[in-house]
């Protein structure tokens, strides 16, 4: 096992005294290409060019002497260091950070950040750096080969935003462009990048923040809220118990997309966004679509709003997560059970209506829950009935999608 091991961040600047130190006594060095070329390096160490952090990992760990690791910018922060301290290496490591790649690209562009979400883009975590992007109003992408900015350029079709895009930060090569979201993909661009993704309604500022990225405390209390707080305006399947059940099963999150389809006054849509997740708000009526956006836009949160008639306007939407079918009955449900969503949910008035539903979902392989919800409002100053409703609810999950 090496005898040392430390890992070295280096933003571009000058190496400071302890970097220098721990770098000339290497025996083994791992880095990038443009790493492994500074002139620091001892010639007479063994080299390794890092593609893979694990291979590297099991060399050092059979190594014999004093290895260095190079990366950029601050390595614990979405870096090597979390690989080189897995348990099945066993090393440890000695850690000289520098400034991160995301801190001198909101430097650059002279932008606070630390109410930004930033998230990872690989060809395997694009889709949902994207849903991130479309659901926040600031977001650092720490790009790679294959998900870069065209590539969120293309994925964000519909949603207008400024990308930032900061290339080959700290090197002789540096530069730095502002362009919109759907220009993104005329030009290529060089690795590596980070890119700010910024726009949307961002909610009026409240002072000082006290946590970094997205404020959870922001806005009322409570999964869902009360028709008066979306206007009053309120159909019978958004009604508050059921839309409480039906966010409690698809559970939307950071990184998802969801379909609200047959969106109302938007209180589900609204209410999805408020937990994080990217939404997509559907309706055949112009007067939903707009209280929808004006709904949306009183809580400070994003969606995009696409009026049309289900299904023929759900054909060219991205890939969704979890769907909520608010409206257009079997038809509608079938036509978003062919996307093969991890989960979805929808209701009904009558038994039949909700056998015929459940029937096709089966049919499309989920697992089918129903409940017949009733609630009964009470007026607690005389605890008489107010209002009652009843309602099927039912939900879809597909067995081989259960995270």
């Amino acid at each position: 096992m090496a005898d040392r091991v430390t890992v070295i961040g280096w933003d571009g600047s000058p190496l400071t005294a302890a970097a220098r130190s721990a770098l000339g006594a290497a025996t083994l060095v791992a880095g990038a290409g443009h790493h492994l070329a500074l002139p620091e390096v001892p010639p007479n160490a063994e080299r390794i060019r890092l593609g893979s952090v694990a291979l590297a990992a099991r060399r050092i760990a059979g190594h014999r002497g004093t290895a260095v690791v190079l990366a950029d910018g601050d390595p614990g922060f979405f870096g090597v260091v979390r690989t080189l301290r897995a348990p099945e290496f066993g090393l440890e490591v000695e850690v000289v950070p520098a400034v991160s790649s995301v801190a001198t690209a909101f430097a650059r562009a002279g932008m606070p950040w630390d109410d930004a979400q930033v998230v990872v883009a690989h060809p395997r975590t694009l889709r949902r750096a994207v849903n991130v992007c479309r659901a926040h109003t600031k977001v650092a992408v720490l790009t790679s080969p294959g998900a870069g900015p065209a590539e969120l350029g293309l994925l964000l079709e519909g949603v207008h935003r400024t990308f930032v895009i900061c290339e080959e930060l700290g090197t002789g090569r540096e530069q730095v462009t502002v362009v919109t979201s759907d220009k993104a993909a005329d030009h290529t661009w060089r690795d590596p990048n980070v890119v700010i993704v910024a726009g949307g309604i961002a909610p009026a500022p409240d002072g000082i923040g006290w946590i970094a990225g997205r404020d959870p405390s922001t806005g009322p209390r409570g999964w869902t809220l009360p028709a008066q707080a979306y206007g009053g305006l309120m159909g019978e399947g958004e009604l508050e118990p059921l839309r409480a059940a039906q966010l409690a099963r698809l559970g939307p999150r950071v990184g998802d997309l969801v379909w609200d389809i047959g969106c109302g006054s938007g209180a589900f849509a609204t209410e999805a966004a408020r937990a994080g997740a990217a939404v997509i708000a559907v309706d055949s009526d112009p007067r939903a679509c707009e209280r929808t956006e004006a709904n949306a836009r009183a809580f400070g949160v994003q969606t995009q709003i696409v009026h049309g008639t289900a299904p023929h306007a759900l054909e060219d939407l991205p890939e969704p997560d979890v769907v909520r079918v608010g409206g257009g009955g079997a038809a509608v449900v079938s036509a978003v059970a062919d996307r093969r969503p991890q989960r979805i949910v929808t209701h009904a008035a009558t038994r039949d209506a909700a056998e015929l539903i459940g029937r096709d979902l089966t049919e499309h392989g989920y697992d089918v829950e129903c409940a017949l919800l009733q609630s009964v409002e009470l007026d607690t100053r005389a605890w008489t009935e107010r209002e009652r409703s009843v309602a099927f609810l039912l939900s879809g999950v597909l067995p081989d999608r259960t995270v």
